[in-house]
């Protein structure tokens, strides 16, 4: 077992004070967005073999069998395949969606065979992989999701008409339905300039009438007006209001499929997540938005979002998805508590978020964990004990 090392990424919508509190520390001159677990190659954590400090990434590729395991080698090749973060949003973040499997490894075949450099700013599909993401609360969380309901899609085209929208929204018998969704989303994005702050602004004066009038229509407007204030003019503001306003209790859960839209609004959170950069932003944001490529991969579907809910197994809880690349789960201990594992499945990560432990495995290795601490677990370790007081998350693959 290895204690990790682990770097902060700081973005301007990140906080001074959440991660920084959780390592122990005063508040951050600068923004802390995540921080970062794992053996992502753009912020690697490292951990000390045989003497000397080595990024995590590299030593799975020199062990990849003993870090890794057979089942996880034969899925994903010698990477992890999953990214542990703890994210801290002060601000909104961008629009976004990821693509799922099949579309990233087209997306990512097509760039290199054009010529486009990984890192170049124009780039969508920096590596051929998907990118499915569950996000754990840790404080209250607001989140944007998927697009809602048809029921609920008329109030909001009710804000758009009159303007230069006014021909996206679908009338009298029309349906309204996914593909209604697609036009008036791609509609919006090809906006001029001028006819984009037009409709924001039409639109933003629509939502401080509703914002006091109650009900989800005045939530969602007044998170425009939020929106609004930090990115005027963006056409983010308007599409905000097409998709599910999400709150989440400390310890619930939120996860996202491939081809969702979404936004992390506010809060704090665990997340955990299939290790790729393959983004497609969609608004709130200054960064390169490729439209053609946004509308081929989004689901524009209606999506009723449930939370997930935990499945208990003694101090144990499951956040259980579909996605083969990740499981998440919460161990909440007791003063003078031992937690030991059922069953192994490939390599894990252990962070702290609350007290202290010990982790102790079957070779007899212990290493002290306590609060914004994280351990790697290598598959060979076998089983391992938790011995402390505090809450804790395991992080592995959900082969």
């Amino acid at each position: 077992m290895f204690s990790l090392e682990n770097r902060v990424q700081e973005y301007a919508w990140g906080s001074r004070e959440a991660i920084a509190t959780l390592l122990g520390q005063g508040p951050s001159d600068r923004p802390q967005a995540e921080l970062w677990m794992g053996a992502h190659p753009a912020a690697s954590s490292s951990i000390e073999l045989d003497g000397s400090r080595e990024r995590l990434i590299d030593a799975i590729a020199g062990r990849a069998d003993a870090f890794l395991g057979g089942p996880t080698v034969d899925r994903f090749g010698a990477r992890l395949p999953f990214l542990l973060k703890v994210l801290a949003a002060d601000q909104p973040l961008s629009l976004q969606a990821h693509p799922d499997e099949a579309q990233a490894r087209r997306g990512f075949d097509a760039e290199n065979a054009a010529g486009i450099p990984i890192d170049a700013p124009e780039r969508t599909y920096r590596d051929p992989h998907h990118k499915p993401e569950l996000l754990c609360a840790l404080t209250p969380f607001d989140a944007l999701c998927g697009f809602r309901p048809a029921a609920a899609l008329p109030e909001v085209f009710a804000l758009l008409t009159g303007g230069p929208a006014d021909a996206l929204v679908p009338r009298g018998a029309a349906p309204v339905d996914a593909a209604a969704v697609a036009r008036l989303f791609q509609g919006l994005l090809a906006l001029d300039p001028a006819a984009r702050r037009e409709v924001v602004s039409s639109v933003v004066e629509a939502c401080r009438a509703r914002a006091q009038a109650g009900g989800w229509l005045a939530r969602a407007s007044g998170w425009a007006l939020r929106l609004h204030e930090l990115y005027p003019g963006d056409i983010g503001v308007v599409i905000a209001l097409l998709l599910n306003d999400v709150h989440l209790e400390p310890g619930e859960a939120l996860y996202l499929p491939p081809r969702r839209m979404h936004a992390y609004v506010h809060g704090v959170g665990i997340e955990i997540m299939a290790s790729s950069d393959n983004v497609l932003r969609g608004g709130l944001t200054p960064k390169h938005v490729n439209v053609d490529e946004l509308v081929r991969v989004l689901d524009f579907s209606p999506w009723r979002v449930e939370p997930v809910a935990p499945r208990q197994a003694g101090a144990e809880s499951f956040y259980d998805t579909p996605a083969p690349e990740f499981r998440l789960s919460r161990i909440e201990l007791d003063a003078a508590s031992t937690w030991r594992t059922a069953d192994r499945r490939g390599p894990e990560i252990v962070l702290c978020t609350r007290g202290q432990a010990s982790l102790t495995d079957a070779r007899g290795v212990t290493r002290a964990l306590r609060q914004g601490g994280s351990i790697f677990v290598p598959f060979d370790s076998r089983g391992y004990a938790i011995e402390g007081e505090g809450q804790f998350f395991r992080a592995t693959v959900g082969l």
